[in-house]
């Protein structure tokens, strides 16, 4: 039985995301070729590209796969946040991989994630994070408007640290 705090489960895969939901769309180019994109969409799923980025991840699974319990924390100290999540979603396709995960109780936000990269036509390996949230605990919502832009600081980061991955193969 799933333990996940919104009804909405796979809308990043299928869209369109839902209305009443803060919305994040981020999309970066990460590198060129078919070696490119299998090292981006190897540190997507192995959770490489997290831990690259400074978060902390402890997973159920060494690879993204439905129904795995993951624990992102990002922050220093007593600034440190937890998020559970569980991934809702993978694809492991000739052209796109990647996973979406749901926020679980504890989450601070409630919603859905999700972390692609996709090899166009071109050649061009594409990084893309869509998101749809709301905050659910007290400091989340007061927090506010600031969460919105930690979350798109977050996402380039991401890209960041995956662009660096893809490099350094």
């Amino acid at each position: 039985m799933s333990t996940l705090t919104y009804p909405e489960v796979g809308a990043t895969r299928l869209g369109p995301l839902p209305d009443g939901y803060h919305h994040l769309h981020h999309r970066v180019a990460v590198g060129r070729g078919r070696a490119a994109f299998e090292v981006a969409g190897g540190a997507v799923t192995d959770w490489r590209m997290h831990r690259t980025s400074g978060a902390r991840v402890r997973a159920s699974t060494a690879r993204a796969e439905a129904g795995t319990t993951v624990r992102v924390s990002i922050g220093v100290g007593p600034f440190r946040f937890t998020a559970p999540c569980e991934v809702v979603w993978t694809a492991y396709e000739k052209e796109r991989i990647g996973f979406a995960y749901g926020t679980r109780p504890q989450h601070p936000e409630c919603g859905e994630e999700c972390f692609v990269v996709d090899l166009a036509d071109d050649g061009t390996v594409w990084f893309t994070v869509l998101a749809f949230s709301r905050p659910v605990c007290w400091y989340a919502r007061l927090a506010g408007p600031l969460v919105p832009v930690a979350q798109r600081i977050y996402a380039r980061r991401l890209g960041t640290a995956l662009r660096r991955i893809v490099s350094a193969s």
